[in-house]
């Protein structure tokens, strides 16, 4: 029996901190990894992700280069290369992260809990004790139900792909649906999204979420809403129904991107711990499961499905200080949204007096300069007390803007007090001040 101070499953956004950090505590810690370290967020999801929406900007900003005087010629697209600097730049962050656990140990191999009392976890025929164990092994991507789902790719098998489709058809409106169809569309592919819900996004601001579609539709993504996709075949056709009607999509690719499930190590449930259908069920606060010691951070407790909310919570249950709400969320488009807190309608239903504050792109100094003025502001305002209770951003550069409005909804800041603060000008955080003008 080897024993350890804690125990780390997965060396994911979740995983390597909390071990790094209680490390830096002056425990003895082991990280157990199966697979490369960074985990799914490093490897097969925000940064190669990332890195191909790069290139799509790029791509955009090639073909609109006329427009600010610099004449380029012919736009090709090397996806071979944009593939290579992927992974260049997956390999260099995957050797940060061996850095940062430089001061633990790490062992490779799959891991399975062999018991809850005491805290047993075995890798091969080694058997690890401590009396802290943190499960921290993400998700994995779904696939629907129906006839000739395998003819679909995942999130993960898109990523390797080095040629670009002439169509891609992508099943699911939502994160990382849009962020696919956005890049491929840029790249000059012809993209078609089929959505379930009645608007793309559902998670998001029902006014941004539309807006966000109108502008991807702009840039010749076809959406298909209100869908249920009912089976595939050779060739590929994707059928579905929609408003009580049949009909069918063709295209030399699919991404089946309709959500992801946790990944569970074996011998979880017969150590005693309380499982759900989205995942391992914890005390939000602490991240302690229904057996003592044991906890689950990240994707695999279902809580919240982002790298950073991973993060957060892995810190937490190692003792540090974080707050854990809210939490910003992203979307890397063309162009880009964001929000933090409640939605207009959230809001709402939680019995708020609800007064909304707007700014547009459109009249923002900054926005025009750079030749992008499509998006806007949106703060979601406690009429009674003036507090922001939700922040919703559409434009360039929404994932940065959206801090300030994160940070004031959880220092508790007034609308009035943030927009009467200074904003450097011409910046595209005027927007935010202006917003909060309610």
């Amino acid at each position: 029996m080897i024993e350890r101070d804690l125990i780390v499953i997965g060396s994911g956004p979740g995983g390597y901190p909390a071990a790094a950090a209680a490390a830096a505590q002056g425990r003895k810690v082991t990280v157990i990894e199966r697979g490369l370290p960074g985990g799914t967020c490093l490897n097969r999801g925000c940064i190669p992700t990332k890195c191909l929406a790069r290139t799509a900007e790029v791509a955009l900003t090639a073909r609109e280069a006329a427009g600010f005087g610099i004449l380029t010629g012919e736009t090709r697209v090397d996806y071979g290369r944009a593939v290579d600097r992927k992974n260049e730049v997956i390999a260099g962050l995957r050797e940060g992260v061996k850095a940062v656990l430089g001061g633990v140990e790490t062992v490779e191999g799959e891991a399975r809990i062999v018991s809850g009392e005491p805290l047993q976890v075995a890798v091969g025929n080694d058997v690890y004790t401590a009396p802290q164990v943190i499960i921290a092994t993400g998700s994995e991507p779904v696939r629907l139900n129906i006839p000739g789902a395998e003819l679909a790719m995942t999130s993960d098998e898109i990523l390797e792909l080095r040629e670009l489709p002439a169509s891609l058809a992508v099943i699911g409106g939502g994160v990382i649906g849009l962020e696919f169809a956005s890049i491929f569309a840029a790249l000059g592919v012809e993209v078609t999204v089929i959505e379930y819900c009645k608007e793309v996004l559902p998670p998001f601001d029902s006014e941004i979420a539309k807006r966000l579609r109108m502008a991807l539709k702009k840039r010749g993504v076809s959406f298909i809403l209100g869908a249920e996709v009912t089976a595939m075949r050779p060739g590929i056709e994707i059928d579905y129904t929609a408003k009580g009607k049949t009909g069918y999509v063709v295209a030399e690719a699919v991404l089946m991107a309709v959500g992801r499930k946790a990944v569970i190590p074996a011998g979880t449930t017969e150590a005693g711990v309380e499982i759900t259908r989205r995942g391992i069920s914890v005390n939000p606060q602490t991240m302690e499961s229904s057996v003592k010691g044991l906890y689950a951070v990240g994707d695999v407790n279902g809580l919240c499905q982002l790298a950073h909310a991973a993060t957060a919570q892995g810190l937490r249950a190692v003792g540090e200080d974080v707050d854990l709400e809210p939490v910003p969320s992203a979307v890397f488009t063309v162009p880009e949204a964001a929000m933090s807190g409640l939605t207009e309608a959230q809001a709402e239903a939680a019995g708020y007096k609800v007064k909304i504050g707007k700014a547009t792109f459109r009249s923002n100094g900054k926005a025009l300069a750079e030749g992008d003025a499509e998006g806007m502001v949106k703060v979601v305002i406690d009429a009674d007390t003036d507090r922001i209770l939700g922040a919703h951003i559409l434009g360039l550069h929404a994932a940065d803007l959206i801090h300030e409005l994160s940070l004031a909804i959880a220092a508790g800041v007034t609308a009035g007090q943030l927009h009467k603060a200074v904003h450097a000008h011409p910046t595209l955080a005027e927007t935010v001040a202006h917003a909060c003008k309610a």
